[in-house]
C-alpha cells in the first residue's frame, strides 16, 4: 500500500571537457557537479583508480553517505518512539564493492558501524534493538539490492 509518494531532483553538470571532450579515454576529466534547489553545490568525481579526482566525492561515497544518514534518521525516530533518549552518534560506515571485469560491478555490502550515546543505562537494550527498527523504515536501505550490516555500539553517558 502506497501512502505518500515523493519527488527529488537534482542537476548533474560534467564539468570535465578538457577541448577535445571524450575523443580519448584520458582526454576528459571526471569533474560533475551536483546540485539541488536551495542546496549547497556538491563537487563529485570519479572515484581514483577510475581516473578520478580523490578530492571530490565519488558516487560510491555519495551511496554510502545516503545509507549511513537515512540510517541514522530512522534510527532518531525510533529511539524517540521507544523512550530512548540519543545524546550522541557517529558512524564510520564501510561500503564494499566489486568490479565485474566487463567494465562495470556492484556494492556488495555495506556495514553501518553506529556509535549511540544514551543517557542512561536502561536504555541500552532498546536503543540496541532500535537498530533493526531503523533498518526496516530506512528508505534507503530498502532501496539497494545487497545487504546492510549494522555493528552498533552502544554507550552510556558519562561512563
Amino acid at each position: 500500500m502506497v501512502i505518500g509518494r515523493h519527488e527529488y531532483a537534482v542537476g548533474v553538470v560534467w564539468d570535465g571537457n578538457l577541448g577535445t571532450g571524450t575523443s580519448g579515454y584520458r582526454e576528459y576529466s571526471r569533474e560533475v557537479t551536483v546540485t539541488a534547489r536551495g542546496k549547497h553545490t556538491i563537487e563529485a568525481s570519479a572515484d581514483k583508480p577510475f581516473r578520478g579526482d580523490p578530492a571530490r566525492w565519488n558516487p560510491e561515497e555519495l551511496l554510502l553517505a545516503a545509507l549511513a544518514e537515512c540510517h541514522l534518521l530512522s534510527y532518531l525516530h525510533v529511539a524517540v518512539t521507544l523512550g530512548v533518549v540519543v545524546t550522541d552518534y557517529a558512524d564510520d560506515a564501510v561500503g564494499r564493492m566489486a568490479e565485474d571485469g566487463q567494465g562495470g560491478g556492484a556494492f556488495t555490502e555495506v556495514v553501518l558501524r553506529p556509535r549511540v550515546t544514551v543517557a542512561s543505562a536502561d536504555m541500552v537494550d532498546a536503543a540496541t534493538a532500535a537498530h533493526s527498527r531503523a533498518n526496516a523504515l530506512c528508505f534507503i536501505a530498502n532501496s539497494v539490492n545487497f545487504p546492510v550490516h549494522h555493528e552498533p555500539v552502544i554507550v552510556v553517558a558519562g561512563s
